[in-house]
């Protein structure tokens, strides 16, 4: 369990295979080479005061607090900057250096306000600890001459405070911006006496290029950069070790509280994800698990136009039961299933898995994880052998290429994306495949080598052009083709690829890519030692979503990236738990660890520990469940923590879909979207009220901690275990950690994972089992878990959704950093300051044509429907390509997307829409019929007496 305040050694660790023996203070220490004396000294229980230094960032040695001496060297060196030798002698406390520290903590406390019994900083403060450990009792100064204790307050920023007044300058702020985050959003202005910090141009927080991740307020060591919820509330004074309910890099934090209230999430310092970095989301938008709208009881309503009623849990069970049942007896045994989250915890989610499977008795079940990344499961399993990313985060540090395909890291997995700028900043190659320029195109001391700026729909055609320029010009590793990959499919591969129709010039006309910077992209992917290839859902929601998959790692095999750190194919799953969600099972055809239902000695084993027959034939897909919903023949759905009345594609569909049910269960934190179709509403809990483990991008298990107790009362798995006792089934799990264990049994990733495994080692990468009991954080070590690498042909189809003159642009989504998926979590914080609509993105020439101005409300129609929202005229965009996020529900981003979907997983085509944009003065009949829809909702929305 974490401490609340984490040991500080005031440098970075080292790495190295040599160890030097040094003598501090009479005591021998050994130590790497290349370590500071300021962290040997730590390291051996031996305080060195600082203030300048800490452990997350480079010795920077200008608050001259750690001089130390060492003999046969002159003067008295600062111990953060000074490295270890073999044999020194150093001495970090005498009388002389005490007077030297005294004498600087004097200046300090000179210039900065006594104000230490009201300060919210008051018992967390290193200013105020470093005085007493130098021993200050008095400051010879006074305050009578020039000072900055009435500099001003900037409370601009939602979250927190810069007290200027406070400031000692020590730069910390500055260099963490720098370092951990990667944004220089931080400077020193000015000289001498008239230095402060400012961020960027004089601004202040709010208007700068900060981005809110709390890496300045983490390093800050007075209450110059202070939370507000400290300055309101206090210093908390315990901690829980929980992880993050955000995006899939699955960062550990510190749950820091005062009593049951939550004061601050701090981002643990030996989380294996994030190494003591957070983002906006995860260290701030934490108040919507306590947020009004909470639903904490469980509701009822015989149809969706009455007013809800609360209930007990009782009788909400057997309201559900009694009409599953009934949808079953009229319809058949295939007439309900459900959708399990991937922001629930793996616990939870197999409770619902196990429900349909056992309870419903069939296999409809689906996540969406599956509707964002089922292609990335098809394609590295008909490669690898493996569904599964294959690194850890740290993978990148060494990788000398890094390409990054449809991934907006920055935006949707920015602490990743922090470390990825530290290593390309460290001078390894970019290149960025996107038909958005994101940030990693350009910004702070990055710069993309190559920006191959593909029009949406031709990822395929591109990873092939690249393959073909490798295998023409010779640059492919035979060695590792020869010894690792299947002779006869590398093959048919190479011949496959070196078709004239793969050609660089080919592929230029069909992805609108220079020929140039596709042959110059794949020299320089090819010609590294560690090539490396980052990919998001803008290369799994394509109708060739799995073919592309395929494509990258018929391209990492053939230039012999795979299988060691810094390299690999590694998919940056979205949602907290995207991973955890697939490994449990949600899937209509497969069992937990991707195995079919009709391998019968695979769910033999299911049918042995669950003490039923299971069905051998696969469910319904989502896509299949709204067809038989709008079909008359599916009549009940159990849905987990998931929106699809915002979240899927074609939502006219999905809304028809959802009102021709019989019984519509939606489990959830809020009454959102998909509610207002509901008949029952069992309340969710929040990630602060769970027990149990998320599974990273990286394949990391990692432990949800409760920080409070339930606000509903329950458990959400105990909500569907006793469901399923309404059903007639009684699972009998009597903790999280026994759901965990029969996982285990049943699982062979997972087969030595056990809570008390994981609070042992922090956390692990799966597989976890005999032959991997520490987990693997690299996989297709050696060989393959197939055993020979398959090269699949890869052929460039057209996606069916075409631009003409009545639809002439092509629409693509994605993310933005404040906002998080459909926003239910987001949009309750302050978050909306920075995003409070969602906007499309138009090139300037495209606006021009269509007589689009800045700010302007226009039209965005495609074949399946219409919305309108407002116009941000941006050079991000190629011409002929538009852009918006999904996260406002009044919006309706998806009313516009196709039912197009990837050929071999159903995944839903949501990056290539042809649109028409217009200038627009009203609002389109959809959002017109939403909102008044949502009125006629909220009317009846409050429960009944």
């Amino acid at each position: 369990m974490a401490l609340l305040q984490e040991t500080d050694y005031g440098t970075p660790q080292v790495k190295s295979d040599k160890t030097v023996t040094v003598e501090i203070d009479g005591h021998n220490i050994s130590v790497p080479e290349g370590t500071s004396v300021m962290r040997a000294a730590a390291e051996a229980g031996i305080p060195i005061p600082k203030l300048c230094a800490t452990d997350s960032l480079n010795a920077f040695g200008s608050c001259r607090l750690c001089v130390c001496k060492v003999e046969g060297k002159r003067g008295t060196p600062a111990s953060c900057t000074t490295l270890v030798e073999e044999g020194m002698k150093v001495t970090t406390q005498d009388e002389h250096l005490a007077k030297i520290r005294k004498g600087v903590m004097e200046l300090y406390i000179s210039d900065h306000p006594l104000d230490c019994l009201t300060c919210s900083d008051n018992g967390d403060c290193e200013l105020q600890d470093m005085a007493g450990a130098v021993g200050l009792r008095e400051v010879r100064y006074g305050h009578e001459g020039e000072n900055h204790t009435d500099a001003p307050t900037d409370d601009s920023n939602p979250y927190f405070s810069f007290d200027e007044s406070k400031c000692i300058v020590c730069s910390r702020c500055v260099r963490a911006c720098d370092e951990v985050q990667g944004t220089l959003a931080l400077t020193v202005e000015g000289r001498g006496f008239n230095s402060k910090i400012s961020a960027s141009m004089g601004e202040n927080f709010m208007e700068s290029e900060c981005v809110s991740c709390g890496a300045c307020v983490q390093a800050c060591p007075t209450a110059t950069l202070q939370e507000k919820s400290v300055i309101e509330h206090g210093v908390p004074d315990r901690t829980v070790l929980t992880t993050c309910a955000y995006c899939g890099v699955g960062c550990s934090f510190k749950a820091e509280l005062k009593g049951d209230q939550v004061i601050r999430m701090v981002p643990y310092k030996d989380g294996k994800a994030n190494h003591g970095h957070s983002c906006v989301k995860g260290r701030f938008a934490f108040g919507y698990a306590t947020h009004k709208d909470r639903i904490t009881t469980p509701m009822i309503r015989e149809n969706i136009t009455d007013p809800w009623r609360e209930v007990s849990w009782e009788e909400a069970y057997s309201f559900s039961a009694e009409r599953l049942k009934a949808a079953q007896k009229d319809y058949g045994i295939k007439a309900i299933g459900g959708i399990t989250s991937s922001r629930c915890t793996n616990e939870e989610v197999w409770l619902v898995q196990r429900l349909i499977r056992q309870g419903f008795g069939n296999n409809n079940v689906d996540t969406c994880a599956r509707v964002c990344h089922s292609p990335t499961g098809y394609g590295l399993k008909q490669t690898f052998g493996e569904s599964a990313g294959t690194q850890n985060f740290d993978s990148v540090m060494e990788a000398d290429c890094i390409m990054v395909i449809g991934s907006n890291p920055t935006d949707a997995h920015p602490v990743f994306g922090s470390q990825m700028k530290r290593r390309l900043r460290q001078g390894a190659k970019l290149i960025v495949v996107d038909p958005r320029g994101i940030d990693l195109v350009r910004s702070p001391h990055i710069k993309a080598d190559y920006h191959l700026q593909l029009q949406p729909g031709t990822n395929v055609a591109l990873i092939n052009g690249l393959a073909h320029v490798a295998a023409k010009e010779g640059l492919l590793d035979e060695e590792f083709i020869k010894t690792r990959t299947d002779t006869a499919s590398y093959k048919e591969w190479k011949t496959a690829i070196l078709d004239e129709v793969n050609s660089p010039e080919k592929v230029s006309d069909i992805t609108g890519v220079p020929a140039k910077d596709i042959i110059g992209a794949a020299r320089l992917f090819a010609a590294h030692k560690n090539s490396a290839i980052y990919y998001g859902l803008g290369v799994t929601e394509h109708s060739q979503g799995s073919t592309m998959v395929m494509g990258m790692a018929n391209f990492a095999m053939a230039t012999g990236n795979i299988g060691r750190p810094g390299v690999g194919v590694n998919p940056m799953r979205g949602q907290n738990n995207v991973q955890g969600s697939c490994d449990m099972g949600s899937f209509p055809h497969e069992l937990s660890g991707y195995r079919p239902v009709g391998d019968d000695v695979a769910r033999g084993l299911f049918e042995t520990k669950w003490g039923t027959k299971l069905d051998n034939k696969p469910g319904y897909r989502i896509p299949n469940m709204f067809d038989e919903a709008c079909a008359g023949t599916y009549k009940g759905m159990y849905i987990q923590g998931e929106d699809v009345a915002q979240s899927d594609p074609n939502i006219q569909h999905v809304e028809a879909a959802l009102k021709a049910l019989d019984i519509l269960i939606v489990q959830d934190l809020f009454l959102n979207e998909t509610a207002r179709f509901a008949h029952v509403f069992l309340p969710g809990t929040s990630f602060l009220e769970k027990d149990g483990t998320f599974i990273n991008a990286e394949r990391r298990i990692n432990r949800v901690r409760p920080v409070m107790k339930p606000a509903t009362g329950k458990h959400e798995w105990e909500v569907t275990q006793d469901l399923g006792r309404a059903l007639g089934i009684d699972m009998g799990f009597n903790s999280a950690s026994e759901i965990l264990d029969e996982i285990a049994d049943l699982t062979p990733q997972f087969a030595n994972v056990s809570f008390k495994v994981l609070d042992e080692a922090g956390s692990l990468q799966w597989p976890v089992n005999d032959e991997h009991p520490d987990g693997a954080e690299v996989m297709h070590v050696g060989e393959f878990v197939r055993g020979k690498g398959q090269f699949v042909p890869t052929e460039y189809q057209p996606t069916p959704e075409r631009t003409n003159r009545k639809f002439p642009l092509i629409l693509t989504t994605g993310r933005i950093l404040s906002q998080y998926n459909v926003g239910a979590q987001t949009r309750r914080t302050e978050n909306n300051q920075w995003w409070d609509e969602d906007v499309l993105e138009i090139h300037p020439s495209d606006a021009e044509a269509q007589g689009v101005r800045d700010g302007q409300w226009v039209s965005l129609k495609s074949r399946k429907g219409e919305i309108t929202l407002r116009a941000k005229l941006s050079d991000r965009m190629a011409p002929g390509v538009v852009y918006t996020t999904f996260h406002h529900p009044d919006t309706g981003a998806n009313v516009v997307t196709t039912d197009n979907v990837d050929w071999a997983t159903s995944c839903p085509e949501y990056k290539v829409t042809a649109v028409a944009v217009a200038p627009a003065n009203h609002k389109s009949d959809w959002q017109m019929n939403y909102e008044e829809e949502l009125s006629e909702y909220r009317k009846i929305s409050e429960p009944a007496e």
